[in-house]
């Protein structure tokens, strides 16, 4: 572990030597090996199905990793996977989804897919990336996926073999007998090839690979991103990247010694990449608690418990996750973790303090995207934290602050503090050939930078702050909405006339979606009404807006375009005022402004002198937006 707390930290890691130097793999199985051979005794992944800390696990060392990767990657290229062609992979968390993982980018490309989507997103995707293999469930009480699956399949003719994991397997008697017995009928409609995962690996090598793979850095995976529209951008990210995003971590953070708790998806990069990635290059051991991470049963009341049973030095987390954990006593001995690491959603300032003073767990704030193979910055374990920053770049990691035109023409570099787009340059970076699209990759970049889209500020330390999103998604509890998919549905209403859709503020889950509605003339609908209707033609349970107002006039700009931080500066007025009301706390927000560093900052006004800051901080830092005195 090298020391990083400062910038010049960073810039004395950077010149040390050129980023081709700091690791020998060429690809993520190469990779592997390395760590095999090294740690091979030590454990490498841990999976439970249920939450308890006494429930069965199953714990697999590093060689036993490595020898399913490459039964995996065996049998994926004895099923017609070039290394061109694409493995997908539409799974909850478990020991099979981690193989899944690398024996696809060692045979070919893998492709994890949200199974949380859609069949006709699913499909979608799996048509886009031309997927000639599906690893999924096989039927299972309590969980649709294997359905999903089957629909998905069917509208993806190019799937030949679909390829399941029976999560009975992890059962104990007489629970897996009963399982097993009342499971659902598989679902038709494919023309797929359907085998056991497990069973048609135990049949492949485990010694070696019964391939050669590519010399060059080639594309290893494909992630795609939102999926909210049906039509989601799909990211390509190569061998370098993904071992990029581990040595990075690792160098700054972990060793094989670590233990890191990981209730995250690994159809997301989050975990995939800073966490499998990190445990990969450094032999440390990752721990994933049930098919749902922090959505499945009990894992929230068992958290604690679950640091205390595996010894965890590292906790994964998100906002959502956080604020629910301090619902929860801290009920065990949880003196083994040294850090907590979030990211994919701004932490309240309030939570961040809870947070540690509850546990004595320092926070490291991160910050990643798909486009970018996930690691930009982080807040340095060492030295200062800045709370409200997403830290420092990692090494060989450059951030720039730029205004850019449409083409990415870049117009202006900003100075110190000075706000505009977070450009990215990083060995995760595919410039030019970031989504597999080509016209998705026109006006991207700026020269060698990736446009982030997001909009933020660079201190004179030299910590990012993230300050707004360019891009308008609504992030609701780290996923992505885009707010066209609420608007087009609204619009299709015979009564609207324009639909603007933000997010508002929200204590658990950072945003949640609002549309606001301005009807057409003479039209009498209600909110009700609209609001049934948006339940009804929004495809995307999670898009449906939570607040749904109808307002005699949308703001504008002057070409008649509906200017969203009105809309947004209306619902920080909304939600603040009402938590100050339900918190009994005497103070209104009397307006809501813009600040150059901070974004959309709530000013508070209040008749009542005993109103203290610290009450308001107690009903107010849960949310994400900051919050100051207009005049008391």
């Amino acid at each position: 572990m090298t020391e990083m707390a400062t910038l010049a930290d960073k810039i004395s890691i950077e010149t040390a030597m050129p980023v081709s130097q700091r690791w020998t793999a060429k690809t993520v199985y190469e990779q592997l090996s390395q760590t095999a051979e090294a740690y091979g005794d030590r454990p490498g992944l841990s999976f439970q199905i249920k939450s308890g800390p006494k429930d069965k696990a199953e714990t697999l060392s590093w060689s036993e990793v490595h020898a399913r990767v490459t039964q995996a990657a065996n049998l994926f290229r004895k099923l017609g996977v070039g290394e061109s062609d694409v493995v997908a992979y539409l799974l909850p968390n478990c020991n099979e989804t981690a193989i899944a993982l690398l024996g696809g980018a060692t045979a070919g490309i893998v492709n994890p897919v949200n199974p949380l989507l859609e069949p006709h997103q699913i499909a979608a995707i799996l048509r886009d990336t031309k997927a000639k293999v599906l690893v999924t469930l096989a039927p299972m009480p309590k969980t649709n996926v294997a359905e999903l699956a089957a629909q998905a399949a069917a509208e993806a003719p190019n799937i030949t073999h679909i390829l399941e994991v029976d999560l009975t397997r992890y059962l104990t008697p007489p629970v897996s007998w009963i399982a097993k017995l009342i499971r659902p009928k598989a679902t038709g409609g494919h023309k797929a090839k359907v085998l056991n995962f497990n069973a048609e690996m135990a049949k492949m090598n485990a010694g070696a690979l019964d391939f050669e793979e590519p010399a060059d850095d080639g594309v290893a995976a494909y992630f795609h991103t939102g999926g909210t529209t049906g039509m989601p951008k799909i990211a390509q990210h190569r061998h370098s990247g993904m071992i990029y995003n581990g040595w990075a971590s690792n160098e700054l953070l972990f060793s094989e010694k670590d233990v890191l708790l990981a209730p995250m998806p690994l159809f997301h990069v989050f975990a995939a990449y800073p966490i499998l990635m990190t445990a990969v290059v450094s032999g440390a051991h990752m721990v994933m608690p049930t098919p749902q991470g922090y959505r499945g049963d009990g894992v929230f009341d068992n958290f604690w418990k679950l640091v205390e049973r595996y010894r965890a030095t590292f906790m994964v987390t998100v906002p959502t996750a956080a604020a629910a954990l301090m619902q929860r006593k801290v009920d065990a001995d949880v003196s083994s973790l040294t850090y907590a690491l979030c990211g994919s959603a701004p932490l309240p300032v309030e939570l961040f303090r809870r947070f540690e003073e509850a546990t004595g767990v320092r926070i490291l704030e991160g910050y990643g995207m798909t486009e970018a193979t996930c690691l930009v910055s982080c807040n340095p374990a060492t030295g200062e934290r800045k709370i409200g920053s997403v830290g420092l770049p990692f090494p060989y990691t450059d951030v720039k602050i730029l205004h850019c035109d449409e083409a990415g023409n870049v117009v202006k570099e900003c100075g110190t503090d000075e706000v505009g787009e977070i450009c990215v340059s990083n060995p995760g970076v595919s410039v030019g050939t970031t989504y597999t699209e080509a016209s998705k990759n026109v006006g991207l970049f700026a020269g060698d930078y990736l446009r982030t889209g997001d909009l933020g500020r660079i201190d004179a330390d030299g910590f990012i702050f993230i300050t707004g999103r360019a891009k308008d998604l609504i992030i609701r509890g780290g996923h992505n909405i885009d707010p066209a998919i609420i608007e087009e549905a609204l619009a299709g209403h015979k009564d609207v006339a324009f639909v603007g859709a933000i997010g508002q503020p929200d204590a658990h889950s950072g945003e949640l979606p609002a549309a606001y509605v301005e009807l057409v003339e003479g039209a009498s609908t209600s909110e009700g009404e609209l609001m049934a209707y948006a339940e009804e033609h929004i495809g995307e349970r999670a898009a449906i807006p939570k607040h749904l107002e109808i307002m005699g006039e949308l703001p504008k700009t002057a070409v008649g375009k509906i200017f969203k931080p009105d809309l947004r500066k209306a619902a920080i007025t909304r939600i603040y005022d009402k938590a100050l009301r339900d918190g009994g706390i005497e103070a209104h927000v009397a307006q809501v402004v813009e600040d150059k560093k901070r974004g959309l900052v709530a000013q508070l006004a209040s008749e009542n002198a005993a109103v203290t800051d610290d009450a308001v901080t107690q009903v107010l830092g849960r949310f994400a937006r900051p919050w100051e005195w207009a005049a008391k």
